[in-house]
């Protein structure tokens, strides 16, 4: 195994250094803003513990918010980071000790992680795992056979509404925010509304047996019913729009406020955690369900709004 593995075994104090971070796709912010974050001890989200060291620039041609800033995004890696740009990421691998996919494009990141997979690193897959359910599933598989650990959600599972409102006797939930469409991924809804739902899970929990969504050209509602009679529902706002929630328990009902929103912080704290024990925060099983309930949207959608089963 590589040396990495060693934090696994014998704990974060095993390493005087930080954990080494190599990024995949330089055309999301989140690489350079996650980058500023772990590389500056002087910024005020600071998170010790890991520091980004090279990069793979990858990126979409058919994706214009891909190929416009994916050189951009890289050179401000390079240039004020000290962030050393490699050609392919088997050569990344080879320099750091866990990695961040940070690619935009869903589609590609099977291929992507496959790579990384086979060269037994670490994994967090940002949003969206991928673009299909059979394509999560897979990589799922790969990692798991492998016995490399990996995770993938939106930083709005760690942050202010979701700690704040997770009531354990919830009997219900509604939440909010942004769902633009992007005309290449098979699961429209991976593309930005995974934000919301991944809240919804945060909230609600597992066990969603079937999913109900009516579309307009403005925005969809996605009711899930879960085993226990639950259900749970997203609005997504086109073109953008604010991110919120609310909870429904026994004798109250709990709305979100902008006191409870969050930056990206929580999320990197959870990663180093993450890459220091090899315990992921979030399971692949409740990953693989958050990616099953898009798949049985997706298929709701083409039956004009019927109701479907989680496969």
């Amino acid at each position: 195994m590589k040396v990495v593995f060693g934090l696994f075994l014998l704990g974060a104090a095993a390493f005087a250094a930080d954990i080494r971070l190599g990024i995949i796709g330089t055309d999301t912010s989140h690489a350079v803003v996650f980058t500023g974050m772990f590389n500056d001890p002087a910024a005020k989200d600071h998170v010790a513990g890991a520091r980004v060291v090279a990069a793979f620039k990858g990126g979409s041609p058919d994706i214009p918010s891909s190929w416009t800033r994916v050189d951009k995004y890289a050179e401000e890696l390079h240039a004020k980071w000290n962030v050393e740009l490699v050609a392919d990421i088997p050569t990344l691998c080879q320099k750091v000790d866990a990695i961040l996919l940070e690619s935009n494009d869903g589609r590609i990141h099977l291929a992507q992680a496959r790579q990384v997979i086979a060269a037994h690193k670490p994994l967090f897959i940002d949003k969206p795992m991928a673009s299909t359910l059979e394509d999560a599933r897979e990589i799922a598989r790969l990692a798991r056979e492998a016995g490399v650990p990996f995770f993938s959600s939106s930083s709005l599972r760690f942050a202010g509404i979701a700690t704040a409102m997770k009531f354990p006797d919830a009997k219900g939930a509604i939440v909010w925010g942004p769902g633009p469409l992007e005309e290449h991924h098979q699961l429209d809804l991976s593309w930005y509304a995974i934000h919301p739902i991944e809240l919804l899970f945060a909230l609600m929990g597992t066990e969603c047996e079937e999913v109900t969504r009516i579309t307009t050209a403005n925005s969809d509602d996605i009711v899930g019913r879960w085993k226990d009679g639950r259900l749970g529902s997203v609005r997504t706002l086109r073109p953008y729009g604010d991110m919120g929630a609310v909870v429904f328990r026994p004798e109250t009902v709990v709305q979100s406020d902008h006191s409870m929103e969050d930056g990206y912080r929580p999320l990197l704290v959870e990663l180093v955690k993450f890459f220091e024990t090899g315990k992921p925060p979030v399971t692949p099983e409740e990953t693989l369900e958050i990616m099953s309930f898009m798949d049985a949207a997706q298929r709701s959608k083409a039956a004009g709004g019927q109701p479907m089963r989680l496969r």
